[in-house]
């Protein structure tokens, strides 16, 4: 059993909670948001809404889930503990200025939880690596222990091909529905083909998707006909385009 606190109670938060709650853990967490605090103090009898200050006055394992404007605001007023072992999912607010803002706490870092977390396997890069965070998320997500601060970064911005993985699979949902007439099930059906493909790659991750690639690459094949079309459209110089645009947002390296 663990005693958490969440300073900052938003949407990540919530999933956060929603995934330790229930497991035998004392958690603690903050009234902001009041809406969502109360949530889940309602939903889970494990879950207490506290002052701050009291979140951390009986908590070993905090996480900081504010909005990194307020970060200096709300931590610079509470008084943390040695031995307190912090993990921060606040982008934008470095290793260096979280460890002025939580001394005399020296076990800290940064990690940068998905919404998913809350059911399992979700990706955990983390800065430097956390065994808070392997203690209490570790069983049922994965952490990824990052060399350098720098990398997280490019961990978020790699997110962004969540949505547009999505928007061509409902592109060839909707393809696929307007011959059958039935798109519910053309949904269903594309769906399953590529969590199926998946799912029999190495559980381990390495190398899953060439994996998957190659046992779709039948020399002349259906699939292998499509991806050439869209290599030869440009589309994965269009992605690397758009993900390097992010590089002056995300505080990255200029491309060489």
């Amino acid at each position: 059993m663990a005693r958490i606190g969440f300073i900052g109670t938003g949407a990540i938060a919530e999933a956060m909670v929603r995934g330790l709650a229930g497991r035998g853990h004392e958690i603690a967490i903050s009234r902001r948001s009041a809406a969502i605090s109360s949530r889940l103090a309602e939903a889970f009898s494990d879950v207490q809404v506290m002052e701050n200050q009291a979140i951390l006055d009986r908590s070993d394992d905090v996480f900081l889930c504010l909005l990194a404007d307020h970060a200096d605001e709300v931590l610079r007023r509470i008084a943390f503990r040695p031995g307190q072992r912090v993990v921060s999912v606040m982008l934008g607010v470095n290793l260096a200025t979280l460890t002025r803002l939580c001394a005399p706490a020296r076990e800290i870092a940064i990690t940068i939880p998905l919404a998913f977390i809350q059911s399992g396997g979700c990706p955990l890069p983390v800065y430097p690596d956390s065994a808070m965070l392997r203690d209490l998320f570790g069983a049922r997500n994965i952490v990824i222990p990052l060399a350098e601060e720098a990398a997280l970064s490019p961990h978020f911005a790699a997110t962004a091909l969540c949505s547009t993985v999505f928007d061509q699979l409902r592109t060839g949902a909707q393809w696929l529905g307007g011959l059958t007439g039935d798109p519910r099930a053309a949904e269903s059906y594309v769906v399953a083909c590529l969590s199926g493909f998946l799912a029999g790659t190495p559980a381990d991750g390495a190398g899953r998707i060439d994996a998957a690639l190659a046992s779709l690459d039948t020399e002349g094949g259906l699939n292998q006909t499509l991806r050439e079309h869209m290599r030869a459209a440009g589309m994965n110089d269009q992605l690397r385009e758009g993900l390097d645009a992010f590089r002056p947002r995300l505080g990255l390296p200029a491309k060489l």
